[in-house]
């Protein structure tokens, strides 16, 4: 992103509107997921904070607390000294080991989910799903960021619905690295299909109410994914 002329706005500010505080930096996290999913910014290239709130037209402190958000996710970097960097493309190895942890986590997420199935539950899964169905996928990040929310959505209903905090943690420390995969490619989601069949498979084990089902649909979604990201990631 390339910092703009003008000046940043006063804290609480947008456009010369009063906004609260979380808005700015969601705003501000949203539009830096875009300038990352869709290549803007690539692969270790700096994040300027004041640069980037001189262009949102904000002040640092949201830019600071998005970048925050960013870190987390592992999309970028906290470098000593020198600021926020773009974090690297994943590499197949990479992908291998975090497809490993997906695969210990999510099958006991809904073998636990499973057994604490209620209807409301799976009315929210069912809509994740829907929305899959419907969601454009791309190429750009606007045109497939809905697809990616009710990906994530789904798979954080199942992890909240086990009733483990240490498991919910667990899934949310993987949740930002899970589409890291998707960076930089500029071609939108290209296994929708097949991803959306492996989300109805899931859903509809976990609807038997057989907890060993509902772990062996996840176990091979999350292989297939696996598959499908090792096949397009870069060797190194």
């Amino acid at each position: 992103m390339q910092p703009a002329s003008s000046g940043s706005r006063p804290e609480g500010h947008y456009a010369g509107r009063p906004v609260s505080r979380q808005v700015l930096a969601d705003h501000v996290y949203e539009e830096l997921l875009a300038s990352l999913m869709d290549g803007r910014l690539e692969p270790g290239a700096a994040v300027s904070i004041d640069g980037t709130a001189r262009e949102l037209d904000v002040s640092p402190t949201p830019v600071r607390e998005a970048l925050a958000r960013l870190e987390h996710t592992g999309m970028v970097r906290r470098v000593a000294l020198k600021g926020y960097r773009v974090a690297p493309m994943f590499t197949r190895e990479d992908f291998a080991e975090l497809m490993e942890a997906r695969l210990a986590i999510e099958p006991v997420n809904a073998r636990l989910a499973c057994a604490r199935q209620t209807p409301a539950h799976q009315a929210e899964l069912a809509r994740a799903v829907a929305d899959l169905k419907k969601a454009p996928r791309g190429p750009s990040f606007a045109e497939y960021r809905d697809y990616l929310e009710a990906d994530e959505r789904f798979h954080r209903l199942i992890a909240e619905q086990t009733g483990n905090q240490f498991m919910v943690a667990a899934y949310a420390a993987l949740g930002g690295q899970v589409q890291r995969f998707r960076l930089f490619g500029g071609v939108g989601i290209t296994d929708a299909e097949q991803a959306i069949a492996e989300h109805q498979a899931v859903l509809d084990a976990l609807s038997t109410g057989d907890p060993e089902k509902a772990a062996a649909a996840m176990a091979e979604h999350v292989r297939k994914v696996r598959g499908r990201a090792i096949a397009d990631a870069p060797a190194e």
